[in-house]
């Protein structure tokens, strides 16, 4: 498989070690057995980039072959396993680890879709793919609404970053260095403040008949 530019394959590192301590800590608070733990940390880092991969043909997966992305899984879950009062200190710690990773997997997987030769419309698709699965993976494996069905502001903020990873591609008028930190900048200061101020996609009606944690 071609390597990635340095920068990306660092990127996906970073967004692996972040997703896990998300997927970590969302298990530990669950009360999950040590394995459960680590299950939970390694899916929810590599699961979106895996359906990415498949969906390029990046086959067999870069999670699956690549044993770097397993062993920052699991020493972010032993970090998380090992250090958690620490970690629970940080205000919401889930949330705050889950945009760090949505923003890094929304700039990859963008670029990695426009790395093996995708339009721009698949790669903006991807972007959000591996952006998003890793988190939806995680609720439905913990047995809640994935964030991306509710009306929080999420997947659109992923979107905004793939697009800006895209447009930076197709209009060349700054280094992809610089567009890879302008993109995940925007999206994750996009998911911060949506968090802080609570913004809201509209929802049609008024009445939420389930309420989740």
């Amino acid at each position: 498989m071609e390597e990635l530019h340095s920068l990306f394959y660092f990127l996906e590192l970073a967004g692996t070690f972040a997703f896990a301590i998300s997927g970590a800590t969302a298990a530990r608070r669950r009360n999950l057995d040590i394995f459960g733990i680590c299950a939970i940390a390694f899916v929810v880092a590599c699961g979106g980039g895996i359906i990415r991969d498949v969906c390029i043909g990046a086959i067999p997966p870069a999670g699956l072959t690549n044993w770097q992305y397993l062993v920052v899984a699991l020493i972010a879950a032993a970090l998380t396993i090992h250090f958690y009062p620490l970690v629970q200190r940080l205000n919401r710690p889930v949330l705050f680890f889950d945009a760090i990773g949505l923003s890094l997997f929304a700039v990859t997987g963008a670029e990695k879709a426009l790395h093996y030769g995708h339009n721009g419309e698949v790669a903006v698709l991807l972007g959000i793919t591996t952006a998003v699965g890793g988190g939806v993976i995680r609720d439905i494996l913990l047995n809640r609404v994935p964030v991306i069905l509710e009306k929080e502001i999420y997947a659109l903020a992923a979107l905004i970053g793939a697009i800006i990873v895209v447009s930076g591609h197709y209009v060349d008028w700054i280094s992809t260095d610089w567009v890879a930190i302008v993109a995940l900048s925007v999206c994750f200061t996009l998911r911060i403040l949506a968090l802080h101020y609570h913004w809201n996609l509209p929802v049609p009606g008024n009445n939420k008949t389930d309420s989740t944690e």
